[in-house]
């Protein structure tokens, strides 16, 4: 197994963990549940979704009264925490690229605070549990947050 510390070239990290002094609190609404683990996970989620693999969400159910109001087949945008990503890399050397760049430049899961957002497609609503077409993280993944993608506001203009 590769170690996920390890610096690329023309990378640089911080020189101590952002993580260590948390300046807020994140309250995790439920978790993300996936096939995915280090080793196969898709890169994006369109990868994710060439693949079809099962995903759902599986809400704390206290926050379950906070679904009404979504419909099977609506796009939602999910905000998850990437809890097992990097927190201290200034740059990054993708393998899919042959320079070093910023990491406010690249979609990558390490960065200071690594929030995650991918714009998915309800499959089934049950209780707290939440079908969705597919994900890009690994199983067990928490989720911070749940927001009704709206065409009129999500996209940007021309």
């Amino acid at each position: 197994m590769a170690d996920v510390n390890q610096i690329r070239a023309g990378e640089t990290a911080l020189p101590a963990d952002p993580a260590a002094k948390p300046d807020a609190g994140v309250v995790f609404i439920g978790r993300i549940r996936s096939p995915w683990a280090r080793g196969n996970c898709p890169r994006n989620i369109s990868k994710a979704r060439a693949e079809h693999p099962d995903a759902w969400i599986e809400l704390d159910p206290k926050w379950a009264p906070a679904l009404a109001g979504l419909v099977v087949g609506q796009p939602i945008l999910l905000l998850y925490w990437m809890n097992h990503a990097r927190r201290d890399l200034l740059t990054q050397t993708p393998t899919h690229v042959d320079v070093a760049r910023g990491t406010f430049s690249l979609r990558s899961p390490n960065r200071p605070n690594p929030v995650a957002a991918s714009t998915v497609r309800i499959t089934s609503l049950d209780g707290n549990r939440i079908g969705i077409d597919a994900i890009d993280c690994f199983d067990d993944t928490p989720l911070i947050d749940i927001k009704p993608w709206l065409e009129t506001i999500d996209i940007p203009p021309a």
